[in-house]
């Protein structure tokens, strides 16, 4: 009798823990897949354009800072990859913002973005509705810090 009770215990016990398992990698969707759900884009589309976002806030970052991002971001490589490359014509943006006080990197920055983006066969606008869900994620994943950080790259 105890043997059996014993057994059915542990085989209760067992399922619990799967189930919770099974529940937390259900909640845990990947950056790619919160995206194209919630947004309708594609996943080729959701990967490239959050690896443009990362690219841009690579540039605006020191080493140490990025690092805490891609910490926080499995895949950040792969998506970083996947992002279109920036055109040469940025430059131009970046010295022209100077000229009327505005931040170089910040304009420069936006221009890659909606330049990646329209690659990507979306519109411009796409890049507002990324960035919330890129800096929830990273918020979920790394903490309140770490997403102030890569915030503090994009603006």
């Amino acid at each position: 009798m105890k043997r059996a009770f014993m057994v059915i215990s542990v085989t209760l016990l067992t399922g619990i823990i799967v189930g919770w398992s099974a529940l937390a990698m259900a909640a845990d969707l990947g950056l790619v897949q919160q995206l194209t759900k919630n947004l309708g884009v594609t996943k080729k589309q959701a990967t490239g354009g959050a690896g443009s976002i990362f690219n841009v806030a690579k540039q605006n970052l020191s080493a140490d800072d990025f690092t805490k991002v891609a910490k926080a971001v499995p895949g950040i490589d792969k998506m970083m990859a996947a992002a279109p490359k920036a055109e040469g014509s940025t430059k131009m943006l970046g010295d022209a913002s100077s000229l009327i006080g505005g931040k170089a990197s910040s304009v420069s920055g936006a221009a890659n973005l909606a330049g990646s983006f329209s690659k990507l066969g979306m519109k411009e606008g796409m890049v507002n509705a990324f960035m919330p869900i890129v800096l929830n994620y990273v918020k979920e994943k790394g903490g309140e810090p770490v997403m102030k950080i890569l915030q503090s790259a994009l603006q």
